[in-house]
Order: structure tokens, then C-alpha cells, then sequence
């Protein structure tokens, strides 16, 4: 684990269970939403966990945690590392109450740099007041819901996940993916420069939802493979 990367709101996340504010759960009871693996993991008892960034998802695999894609029992304690984009983590708020047991512990952190504030707000928003600390440049927000506070918000931010098209276009994408409702300009001006002569075999490097791969199938007929 010595090699692994300072990361600030994992360790934000790991501060109430360093101080005995709160028990860590044994017996693989922990789900852990956008896992992550620091030096602050070290020794505690590893749980179940989803992860989409590869890298990430390795290291987590390698400390000895459960990958799991859609778990669907309750864990008393639920760990949230959220991503920046606020749809994604929107429905990951709701997906994490939805997981609770019955008086089980959210457990959340960010940066606030990485949009704390907004986690806060839409936490408050969806459970009421929260408990919040400080630590590392991050928030740390404790809750232990015993009822999602606004049914009619959680409805629509479980919808938010929900895979769609993008545009007018045949391709699908979902919050979390870079622009993933949209052609980003970058995108757009570097495919209207493809050449048309391209053959063999090619590697759409960061491709999000495939839009350059589409445009590289589309103008190259000389392509025998498309990586993304």
C-alpha cells in the first residue's frame, strides 16, 4: 500500500473511524460505493464495493474486497466516495440510502474543491440535516436516515443513471462518462479533420461513449477493428 497516492477524501473518510466516532463493520458488512484504496484502508475489515475507473477497481480488488456490480442486500455501513459530475452522484445518493439497513451509517466524502458543498446541500435535501465534519480539506457527512425525507426527489435522481441518447444519434451514454450528454467541441473539431484514407486497425484512447470511434467507423471503410 506504500505506493499508493495521497488521497484526501479517502482519508476524510476514514477520520470518524479513526477517532471512534464511528465502528467500523466486520464480517464484509461495508459497501463502499466509488471504492477507493489508501493507506488509511490498511487493517480494516474489507466488504463489498463498485467501482468503475479500472485502476481503481484493481487496487481495490487486490486489499481483498468483493467487487460487486448491482448488490442488492442492505449493509449497516455504507461508504461514498462521489464523483464530481452531479447527476451521477445524485442517483449514487439515493442508490446508497437504498442500500442501508435498518439504522445502518452513510458515511460520505469530497473534496471541496470536488463540489463538498453541493454533497452537502443535496444530502440535506434528500435526508434532512446531516452531521458534518471537517477534515483534510474535505467534508466528511454523517447520516443515518431512517426514512429518505423527500420521496419525490429520489424518484427523479434514481432516474438520473438511466443510459440514454445522446442527441439525435444512435450512440447511448450516462452521467459520469467526460460530456456524456453532449459532443464536446474538441471532439467535434477533430472529427471533421479525420482523414477518410485511414486502414488497419485503430485505438480510440479515453473514448467516454464513443463518439470519435463512431465518426473513425463511418468515414474509414479501410478499418478492419476499432479499440475503445
Amino acid at each position: 500500500m506504500s505506493t499508493l497516492i495521497h488521497d484526501s477524501a479517502l482519508e476524510a473518510l476514514a477520520y470518524p473511524f479513526d477517532t471512534g466516532r464511528l465502528e467500523w463493520a466486520e464480517g464484509g458488512q461495508t459497501l463502499f460505493l466509488g471504492a477507493r484504496i489508501g493507506p488509511s484502508m490498511v487493517g480494516r475489515a474489507p466488504g463489498r464495493f463498485v467501482q468503475w475507473f479500472k485502476p481503481s477497481f484493481d487496487l481495490v480488488v487486490q486489499a481483498g474486497w468483493i467487487a460487486e456490480q448491482e448488490p442488492a442486500e442492505r449493509f449497516p455501513l455504507v461508504l461514498l466516495l462521489p464523483p464530481r459530475q452531479r447527476e451521477h452522484a445524485r442517483a449514487l445518493y439515493v442508490h446508497a440510502v437504498d442500500r442501508l439497513a435498518p439504522d445502518g451509517q452513510l458515511v460520505v466524502a469530497q473534496a471541496n474543491s470536488e463540489g463538498a458543498r453541493s454533497c452537502q446541500s443535496d444530502l440535506e435535501q434528500l435526508l434532512g440535516m446531516v452531521e458534518v465534519l471537517s477534515k483534510r480539506k474535505c467534508r466528511v457527512l454523517l447520516s443515518t436516515p431512517e426514512s429518505i425525507m423527500n420521496p419525490g426527489v429520489a424518484e427523479q435522481w434514481r432516474e438520473l443513471d438511466r443510459p440514454s441518447r445522446v442527441g439525435k444519434s444512435d450512440l447511448l451514454s450516462r452521467p459520469g462518462v467526460f460530456a456524456w450528454d453532449r459532443v464536446d467541441p474538441g471532439s467535434r473539431l477533430l472529427s471533421e479533420h479525420l482523414p477518410a484514407d485511414l486502414q488497419g486497425d485503430a485505438a480510440d484512447l479515453g473514448a467516454g461513449y464513443g463518439y470519435l470511434s463512431a465518426q473513425l467507423l463511418r468515414r474509414c471503410p479501410g478499418l478492419r477493428a476499432v479499440d475503445l
